[in-house]
């Protein structure tokens, strides 16, 4: 019988809790540690048609990137996500930063490795910063094409920098106040999934081209890698990708 104490201790060993960031609520956020599990959802988010598609499926667990209670509960409504999944009685892991964080396998790794980059490091300056080089300069037209493709992205925004990349540095999600981090350590180029107006234009001023593909699109690189993962790790237990957490952006 699997547990899901078995499944974070699989986590310990290359994401711990003990590396997420203090702001942040990693973990078993709902349910019960010694509960058995024969069948997993994995999802960036944990949206209420997420719990009702585990549900459905007769998921006992769900595993998710983002935490499904960030912020202190002030009220528990019929249709809140934590309600539901007591309700269903599905636990929820949530492991966010630390995943983020990991220089064995995370989220910024995959990220980078669809980029194209052969080695991702973490950055000894930024918050969630990683970064590799390429063997030769490529266009950033191109390298923003090449994310496109690989991250299956309808659309996505980037700005020119100097045009061409050697060294990119990546930081998923909300990476954009990392842009000062990312020209300190030589990057040509931020590859993160949100960054604000005025980050922007200092990256122009700095000299640092922008690819920004969406906040969900430069995390959910991590999920099928992670399903597979999970199932070597837990050959017994059915892991499935949530089809109900997608970019619910819409491109014209």
């Amino acid at each position: 019988m699997t547990t899901i104490n078995d499944i974070l201790q699989f986590f310990e060993a290359f994401a711990p809790m003990e590396t997420a960031m203090d702001f942040d609520n990693c973990g078993l956020l709902v349910g019960d540690n010694n509960a058995a599990v024969t069948k997993a959802l994995v999802t960036l988010d944990i949206t209420a048609e997420v719990a009702e598609e585990a549900k459905a499926l007769g998921c006992e667990l769900i595993i998710s990137h983002h935490p499904v209670i960030f912020n202190p509960l002030k009220r528990l409504t019929a249709r809140a996500v934590p309600y539901l999944l007591a309700q269903y009685g599905i636990s929820a892991v949530c492991m966010h930063t630390n995943l983020d964080l990991s220089e064995e396998f995370g989220v910024n790794i995959c990220l980078g490795k669809a980029a194209g980059l052969k080695e991702v490091s973490r950055a000894p300056k930024g918050e969630c910063l990683f970064f590799g080089d390429f063997e030769e300069e490529i266009p950033v037209r191109g390298l923003a094409e090449r994310v496109k493709t690989a991250l299956g992205c309808k659309g996505l925004r980037y700005t020119e920098g100097k045009g061409t990349v050697r060294r990119l540095a990546v930081a998923s999600g909300a990476g954009g106040s990392d842009i000062f981090a990312a020209a300190a350590i030589g990057a040509d180029a931020l590859l993160t999934g949100e960054i604000k107006h005025h980050e922007i234009n200092a990256a122009n001023e700095l000299g640092v081209a922008v690819i920004d593909p969406g906040h969900f699109k430069s995390e959910d690189i991590v999920i099928n890698p992670l399903i597979d993962r999970l199932k070597a790790a837990f050959p017994a237990i059915t892991f499935t990708k949530s089809k109900e957490n997608d970019d619910k952006m819409n491109y014209l």
